[in-house]
């Protein structure tokens, strides 16, 4: 038996209000993105930087925050949820592409390149995770350099 998601129907204007939010971080993060991109020429630097960009974007936007990490949208509209998992996507998406230039010389590149991905991708959500449920008290960016070193080693 499968189960739907629980939702709760929430006024349109509360849907909109959520879809200008969540564009807002879209277009935001992605405009980051691309100029991290357009300035870095190293894979790995512009993978260090397009994360630390994106957990300081969080830790700047406390809101913003919850609305990526999924919190605020908890039943909420399912839609809205499908969106943040496809910046989150979209991310991994970048996040390959870079380490595929970082792991040419591997036998398995685009295996590589995959799981490495979204084990970054994973390492981002879960910052943004424990900064919403920690009250905003645990910093995404907290010993980020060290993190990012291990990661990205």
């Amino acid at each position: 038996m499968s189960r739907k998601p629980l939702c709760i129907a929430i006024s349109p204007a509360k849907r909109k209000c959520f879809e200008g939010l969540i564009e807002f971080i879209e277009e935001t993060v992605f405009g980051l993105v691309n100029q991290i991109a357009q300035r870095e020429t190293q894979a790995a630097q512009r993978l260090a930087k397009t994360i630390a960009m994106l957990l300081q974007f969080a830790e700047k936007n406390p809101g913003m925050c919850r609305v990526m990490a999924g919190d605020a949208l908890v039943y909420e509209h399912e839609r809205l949820q499908q969106r943040m998992n496809a910046l989150f996507d979209k991310l991994e998406s970048h996040f390959k592409q870079s380490l595929r230039e970082m792991l040419e010389a591997s036998a398995t590149p685009t295996v590589d390149a995959q799981a490495r991905a979204s084990v970054l991708t994973a390492f981002c959500m879960g910052r943004l995770q424990r900064y919403a449920r920690s009250g905003f008290k645990r910093s995404p960016t907290e010993h980020l350099e060290t993190s990012l070193a291990h990661l990205l080693g």
